[in-house]
């Protein structure tokens, strides 16, 4: 791929326009990034082949996709393990375990091909701590430091389904839109009730000047 556009500009590739990182984009993922700069080469060549994006979504791939599920990154724990739920094409699991090659990362997705997907990129970009569960996450019984989860569902729906697999002191943390407050709102009973603390609402503003905005969802320690 090119490195020449920032992202927000574009080139022609393959009949479709491809978003190209900017330089921030590079320095955000710093020596991770030639594994992004792959991931998002395999998402071009095969994404939209396989059912994991659609044609629209390839010209913001970096941007909408690949740096937004970075945002992520600066609430996750500094050891242990983290469960991406509902990975989908990896995001933002293979993101997460890109930047920080220290935590455990489990990909926990129930889509048979979309788990053949994950097993390719993790075996491509050599992501030894990268593990593949196909499995929902009610079925799951293990706790983790940290769960992850974008575009799967509201927040209220997110908290029945993760809450049980939150070890004390681990968070939920959900990559929401514009609705992020409602969402936290609509779910305060439900989030009483799993005995979890307040949602905290985190504002990040990633290269290019988007706005993402990180729910967190924390259980006590005691």
């Amino acid at each position: 791929m090119s490195h020449d556009a920032p992202a927000g500009r574009s080139r022609e590739s393959s009949s479709m326009s491809v978003e190209q990182p900017s330089d921030e984009v590079r320095e955000l993922f710093g020596v991770a990034f030639a594994g992004a700069e792959r991931f998002a080469e395999m998402l071009v060549s095969e994404g939209e082949l396989r059912g994991l994006v659609g044609p629209r979504e390839l010209p913001r791939l970096w941007s909408r996709h690949i740096v937004n599920s970075a945002a992520v990154v600066p609430f996750l724990p500094a050891r242990g393990t983290v469960a991406d739920v509902g990975s989908g094409a990896g995001f933002p699991g293979i993101v997460i375990a890109l930047l920080r090659p220290d935590l455990e990362v489990s990909l926990i997705e129930t889509m048979e091909r979309r788990v053949a997907w994950l097993q390719d990129v993790a075996l491509e970009l050599d992501l030894d701590n990268v593990t593949i569960r196909r499995a929902r996450a009610e079925e799951v019984r293990d706790r983790f430091d940290a769960v992850t989860a974008r575009a799967v569902a509201n927040l209220t729906k997110l908290v029945r389904i993760t809450a049980p697999i939150l070890r004390r002191g681990g968070c939920l943390l959900a990559l929401k839109g514009a609705k992020a407050e409602v969402e936290a709102e609509a779910a305060k009973y439900v989030i009483k009730k799993a005995k979890l603390d307040p949602a905290i609402i985190h504002e990040v503003v990633t290269p290019g000047e988007e706005l993402t905005k990180v729910v967190e969802v924390r259980r006590p320690k005691r």
